[in-house]
């Protein structure tokens, strides 16, 4: 039988705050599954008319799959988070790009018709489960030359790009960096972040049980000065710090992702609408610039262009790589369009949780801005790849 594409839509999305990885971290003593769980049950309290046995499909995505981030934690969260037994889940891994490609996989199969509800979402504890934990690259990677030693070392991709990008300086990174901290100091001031933010129980053996309620990793008030003084720890002399990359970071996200005609029916309020979406593989040596054609083939297959993009919500999992971006298509440093609360610069990169982050807070940009059509969720990822969102706001105030 012929299946018809459905409008798929972004009806919610919400976080814990991010805390920083480490022993003296918000979560040092919080399982990552609870965090995912925490997300998972708020989403569904958030919306009260939708049916839980009405969720179709839990995708979860973690980078490390091991331990309190192993059991198909998809299926794992779901069953913890109190949704019926017969809600199905898997993992995903995609490195960074975790989240994004649960957002995108259950939204292509919305549109398919074989889904109606799904939620989506990505978690990762880099205290527990420092990144690259237990793997096992093959020694083929090096021995047959697939790839440039470097590009195991995420640090050293972000140096290769300056090498390849002479222009963009150490200091015109540490200016980006600084106004990554600025944006979300004003964000935060204003109430723009709190909303998506789920107060998270945190457990401290020294310190007894607490909440987390905003992100530990922003640092208000750096100033080029300060970032300037930092080591460049991937190469002597070199230009990446830890002011001008995001940190190891522990935090989880979840969103709800529904056919459009399902959410007017369950009386479920869209706040953006998936138009198209774009995964692409680059030189692993140089994986910052994974964005790039992940976004040309996604602009180029709708028959737009940047001018037609009126917010960009790029991870910052180096200033460099962002301002790579920027270049490549002609974009000022500075251009307002470009993450307007700042990034994972100041917010923090727990890897494969990222993705939705960035969704969050474009659907809340959409909410203030009738007057965007589309706008952008990009990322890079390790390994050497991209990947890019292209969605559509529902306020358009040219659709009504």
């Amino acid at each position: 039988m012929p299946r018809t594409a459905r409008d798929v839509v972004f009806v919610d999305g919400v976080r814990t705050p991010f805390g920083k990885a480490g022993p003296k971290g918000l979560y040092a003593e919080t399982r990552a599954d609870d965090m995912v769980v925490r997300a998972i049950r708020e989403l569904m309290r958030r919306n009260p008319s939708l049916p839980p046995e009405r969720v179709d499909e839990v995708a979860i995505a973690a980078t490390t799959q091991t331990g309190d981030q192993g059991l198909t934690i998809g299926r794992s969260a779901a069953v913890l988070a109190g949704l019926p037994k017969s809600v199905p889940g898997y993992a995903i891994d995609r490195m960074c790009a975790g989240a994004m490609t649960a957002v995108a996989n259950t939204g292509a199969g919305i549109s398919f018709g074989s889904y109606d509800v799904a939620i989506a979402g990505g978690v990762e504890h880099m205290g527990r489960h420092p990144m690259g934990e237990g793997i096992d690259p093959n020694p083929r990677f090096l021995a047959d030359k697939l790839v440039d030693p470097s590009a195991l070392v995420m640090g050293s991709t972000a140096e290769n790009l300056h090498d390849r990008f002479p222009q963009i300086t150490k200091d015109r990174a540490d200016a980006y960096a600084v106004r990554s901290q600025q944006k979300v100091a004003a964000a935060y001031a204003a109430g723009k972040i709190q909303p998506d933010l789920v107060p998270t129980a945190i457990r401290s053996g020294e310190k007894g049980w607490g909440l987390a309620t905003e992100d530990e990793p922003p640092r208000p008030g750096t100033t080029p000065a300060d970032l300037a003084k930092l080591k460049t720890p991937f190469r002597v002399h070199g230009n990446v710090t830890a002011g001008n990359a995001a940190g190891l970071n522990d935090g989880a996200t979840a969103c709800l992702m529904v056919a459009e005609d399902v959410a007017r029916e369950l009386g479920l309020t869209p706040k953006m609408r998936l138009i198209d979406f774009s995964f692409a593989g680059v030189e692993p040596e140089v994986m910052g610039v994974g964005p790039v054609p992940a976004t040309e083939e996604l602009l180029a297959r709708n028959s737009l262009t940047m001018d037609d993009i009126g917010l960009i919500e790029i991870n910052e999992a180096f200033a460099v790589q962002v301002l790579a971006f920027l270049e490549h298509f002609k974009i000022a440093d500075d251009d307002a369009r470009v993450n307007p609360w700042g990034g994972a610069i100041a917010f923090g990169h727990p890897l494969a949780s990222s993705g939705v982050r960035l969704m969050n807070q474009l659907a809340r940009q959409f909410e203030e801005r009738t007057d965007v059509r589309y706008g952008l969720t990009t990322m890079c990822v390790g390994m050497g790849m991209g990947g890019t969102v292209l969605w559509e706001n529902v306020n358009w105030e040219g659709a009504k």
